[in-house]
């Protein structure tokens, strides 16, 4: 039995093609291991941005936190143990203004915790959450992955540097790009994106 986390982001809801191939996704591991599926939709309950409670509660022992900072705490720590749960991630994630949306960036704030899901020390950073599998599910409304907007790519070069540092090294992608560009080229991305689900399964197979 795998436990799977599935991280939505897109406010597009029903339209979101980051949410739609995502789904199918988590459907195919379901049916193939008996998955255990948590869902975090952080278009539709979002958290909160970061603000003094949290940057001050942190470093603060238990007992010496304020009210307002130990709820603070108690909220990422909820969201830290559902990553750390977690055998298989799915992140969907549309490209706003060439990177992620603001409440995929402040669920990145709340896991990304030093002591629990990364350390220092006198050899640099160490990134704690190992042995996951993460898949990326990134919606575009042009092309990115190659041509002359490759540059402006900073959704998935950002999503698996941050990743990374916190130990998460095996990625694979699902890029659904270029959904705004005209019928043909919609048709084209749609296309592309089931073929590579159909090579995700073949992996996992």
């Amino acid at each position: 039995m795998k436990d799977v986390l599935l991280v939505l982001s897109s406010a597009a809801s029903e339209k979101s093609y980051s949410r739609k191939f995502a789904n199918q996704i988590v459907d195919d591991l379901s049916k193939g291991h008996e998955a255990v599926v948590k869902v975090r939709d952080l278009a539709k309950s979002p958290l909160p941005h970061v603000g003094e409670a949290f940057a001050g509660g942190i470093y603060r022992p238990a007992e010496q936190r304020t009210p307002e900072q130990a709820q603070a705490v108690a909220l990422s720590d909820a969201v830290v143990d559902e990553l750390l749960a977690a055998d298989i991630v799915v992140i969907a994630a549309p490209m706003y203004n060439f990177g992620v949306p603001s409440t995929l960036k402040a669920w990145i704030d709340h896991v990304a915790r030093a002591g629990r899901t990364f350390s220092y020390s006198e050899q640099g950073p160490k990134g704690l959450v190992t042995g996951k599998k993460v898949i990326l599910v990134l919606a575009r409304g042009g092309i990115y992955s190659e041509g002359p907007m490759r540059a402006f790519d900073f959704q998935e070069t950002y999503l698996r540097a941050v990743l990374g540092f916190l130990g998460m090294t095996d990625v694979q992608v699902v890029r659904v790009e270029g959904v705004a560009m005209g019928e043909a080229a919609l048709r084209r991305a749609v296309e592309s994106a089931n073929a590579q689900l159909d090579t995700l399964q073949k992996l996992a197979a």
